[in-house]
């Protein structure tokens, strides 16, 4: 049910209280218009969330990807977090994770013709990004013309003015449950989510009952401008990181042991959703963003070793982007490593109403419209459907 991840550290309560004026002090500098938020030409649209942890951030920035990319010049602009650049950098094909973090790297890799960069300043980076015609990578690659910019992980970067603001919401860990840091998850108080044009919430069970969409629905008290939606996971084929075919996760049999290798804020839903095919699950955990040093590898390999036969290693797309090319890695393992894609599907038939609404904000508001809409007309009507199935990194190719 919902809020079953949820974890209060009661004794902490009094640390959250002073955590939470201080928030509320930044909100009101923001609000009243002593610290400055910046609206931009360009349309803008922020996915984020309120909570330390994930809400599947990653996966909806694909979708929007999806969604957008075959009709606008698109352009992600992340922090790259725990990247050991400096600054402004936009990604192309020789980019490693290093240089501008585990996420943009995924996204780069799926979407080569996809403007990617990472700035921890979204203000510089949005201008550097909408300045960049005519010279650098982003106009030998087409991107001199930014039509949108998708922020990753900006709702409290309040700096910026998103012309839509997307605020995620882990169906696990729904934030009217939740309390502030340290003695719960989230960043700021609950009235943070009143900034949200849109509320999605994220993880829903695929067997969720319409009572407790209604229940959800009122619970989250949102406003008559904000609009809420449901998406739940949906996974692609299983990916071999460096050699053998894929495998649709169909195959996986009540025999296979499955060694699931996660270093991502919220593994229990992966964790939840391979549990129907094998009950034989041995998780082996690391923090988020983790960075897989010599001794984790060979842990990795003792670990496996050890199980029993049929066996496997299930990994996220985040984890296989630190994980390839390192040293170390067993012959065993390399060939019995799967990446396991992760997207998202809107409930309730409520993907077309969600599509139209970017896109219509997208094409009203682009500095190209009139060239976006001759592009747009070109393309298979039903072509923003894609926006469901996980696309797949091939690391072999990288």
């Amino acid at each position: 049910m919902e809020g079953d991840f949820i974890r209060i550290n009661e004794w902490m309560l009094p640390f959250s209280y002073v955590y939470g004026w201080g928030v509320k002090l930044r909100n009101l500098l923001f609000d009243i218009g002593v610290l400055k938020s910046r609206s931009f030409s360009v349309p803008v649209i922020s996915v984020g969330n309120i909570t330390a942890g994930g809400t599947g951030k990653t996966p909806h920035v694909e979708y929007l990807i999806n969604l957008l990319h075959n009709k606008f010049n698109v352009a992600v602009l992340s922090r790259g977090y725990k990247r050991k650049s400096k600054g402004f950098v936009v990604a192309n094909s020789k980019s490693t994770v290093a240089e501008i973090g585990d996420e943009p790297y995924q996204i780069k890799a799926k979407y080569h013709d996809v403007t990617v960069a990472v700035d921890r300043n979204r203000c510089h980076g949005i201008e550097q990004l909408t300045a960049s015609a005519g010279r650098g990578e982003a106009a030998a690659n087409k991107h001199s013309d930014i039509d949108v910019v998708l922020l990753d992980d900006a709702f409290q970067h309040r700096y910026v003015k998103p012309g839509i603001n997307i605020l995620l919401v882990d169906y696990h860990r729904l934030i009217i449950y939740d309390k502030l840091l340290p003695a719960g998850r989230l960043r700021e108080p609950l009235s943070g989510k009143n900034r949200a044009d849109i509320v999605i919430v994220t993880k829903c069970p695929a067997e969720l009952k319409p009572m407790e969409y209604r229940v959800i629905a009122k619970a989250m008290n949102l406003y008559p401008y904000q609009h809420l939606y449901f998406t739940t996971l949906v996974y692609g084929d299983l990916t071999p990181m460096y050699c053998g075919n894929p495998r649709p996760l169909a195959t996986l049999t009540p025999k296979d042991h499955i060694l699931l290798l996660t270093g991502i804020a919220s593994p229990k839903q992966m964790l939840v959703d391979l549990h129907p095919h094998t009950t034989h699950i041995t998780p082996l955990t690391y923090g988020d963003h983790h960075a897989y040093s010599a001794s984790d590898i060979e842990h990795i390999n003792r670990t496996f070793k050890a199980m029993e036969a049929p066996k496997l290693i299930v990994t996220t797309e985040k984890d296989a982007a630190r994980l390839f090319g390192t040293e170390g890695l067993s012959d065993e393992v390399r060939h019995n490593i799967y990446t396991l894609p992760v997207g998202i599907r809107f409930m309730l038939g409520q993907e077309k109403r969600f599509n139209e609404n970017i896109i219509g904000y997208v094409r009203k508001n682009s500095r190209n419209s009139i060239l976006a809409k001759a592009k747009d007309d070109n393309k298979p009507k039903d072509s923003h459907h894609s926006g469901n199935r996980p696309r797949t990194i091939s690391f072999r190719n990288n």
